[in-house]
């Protein structure tokens, strides 16, 4: 199976990281970093994205964002399902608008009109009208809205609890197994 990983440059991009490292012996695995993610990590953990990536994920395809001539911009390429986590309110936005300027919100499009699964993992708070007329079209077209939101059964005790529990409901939806978090039992 062929998946498109996007992390767009919202915060939390450690989120989009947690989700690469589970999905890349799952699938040939093709991810995106945007700009913007490249800015925010180094803001946010004082390292270089693109370095960790590279010496981290061996069997992930690594592709450059401003480059709309690569293979998962054409639909015959076969990418079956696509999430971007964290995807930045200016993602949300491009992709409702069609605006397909970069690599990513290209082969977005290529999604929508594929039909193939779209997740975004909108990463804001709070949502303004405007971010929410966006998610409810979006889901309207077949977009699942998936923000990165903790549930209290997941029981975590620290950030890392919380992020395995938004990656594995992220990888739930991708219908990848996996055991990040325990499921929901009726006690």
């Amino acid at each position: 199976m062929k998946v498109l990983l996007g992390i767009s440059g919202s915060s939390s991009v450690n989120l989009g990281l947690k989700l690469l490292k589970n999905l890349e012996n799952q699938c040939e695995l093709y991810c995106i970093l945007t700009q913007g993610a490249k800015l925010n990590f180094k803001t946010e953990n004082q390292a270089n994205l693109e370095e960790i990536c590279q010496e981290n994920f061996k069997y992930t395809h690594f592709l450059d964002d401003k480059n709309l001539s690569l293979s998962v911009a054409s639909g015959s390429f076969g990418i079956e399902k696509t999430i971007i986590a964290p995807c930045s309110i200016s993602s949300l936005a491009k992709i409702h608008a069609g605006f397909a300027d970069t690599l990513l919100m290209r082969a977005a499009a290529v999604a929508l009109k594929e039909r193939k699964k779209l997740i975004l993992g909108v990463r804001e708070m709070p949502f303004s009208t405007l971010n929410l007329e966006h998610m409810l079209k979006l889901s309207q077209m077949g977009v699942i809205i998936a923000p990165p939101i903790i549930a209290s059964y997941s029981k975590a005790n620290n950030l890392e609890q919380m992020e395995n529990f938004i990656a594995g409901k992220w990888l739930d939806l991708l219908e990848i197994k996996h055991n990040l978090y325990e499921k929901w039992q009726n006690f």
